[in-house]
């Protein structure tokens, strides 16, 4: 790929970064609209011409490794293993 392809395709993905970042604002902005009317409504379930949205609480159990390795250092050692994976980044 010749540099100029390859400034074309990194300022493309800059703006479709950009577009993705803009519809995830207005993605949130339409949620909030519809948790408002839930709020509103006093309900946790909306339905409409072809659609449901839910809202509800809901309990989860997640292992808590940091108070784990302050407590069993020694075990949090001996199960813990290392891991590499590549990350792009892009700056501007």
């Amino acid at each position: 790929m010749s540099i100029n392809e390859l400034n074309s395709t990194a300022k493309d993905l800059i703006s479709v970064r950009q577009m993705i970042e803009d519809l995830q604002a207005e993605a949130k902005a339409l949620t909030d609209k519809l948790k408002a009317a839930m709020v509103d409504q006093g309900t946790e379930i909306l339905q409409g011409d072809g659609w449901k949205a839910t809202w509800k609480n809901v309990s989860s159990s997640r292992f808590d490794s940091k108070s784990f390795k302050a407590d069993h250092a020694d075990l949090y050692g001996q199960y813990s293993r290392q891991t590499t994976t590549a990350r792009f980044v892009l700056s501007v």
